[in-house]
């Protein structure tokens, strides 16, 4: 399993759609934040193993209407 975070930049007056979009239309998605600063989503992602995370990413976030821009990061490692 590959943990990933999105960070998502959207058109004016569309972030609560395009969270609403990913929540719902993709499984992969864990949870989705709104977040202040330069991006207006952060979106956690859980991928199966040696799945293609820059096919995920092009394919299913950075098609999602309202979707300007994104920002991967991915996560080695969960503290707790």
């Amino acid at each position: 399993m590959q943990t990933i975070f999105i960070m998502v930049k959207c058109n004016l007056g569309k972030a609560y759609e395009v969270a609403d979009e990913a929540v719902l239309g993709i499984e992969q998605v864990s949870e989705v934040y709104s977040t202040s600063g330069q991006y207006d989503l952060l979106v956690k992602c859980y991928l199966a193993a040696g799945e293609d995370i820059g096919r995920f990413v092009t394919d299913k976030m950075q098609t999602l209407p309202g979707v300007k821009e994104t920002f991967t990061l991915v996560a080695y490692k969960a503290f707790s």
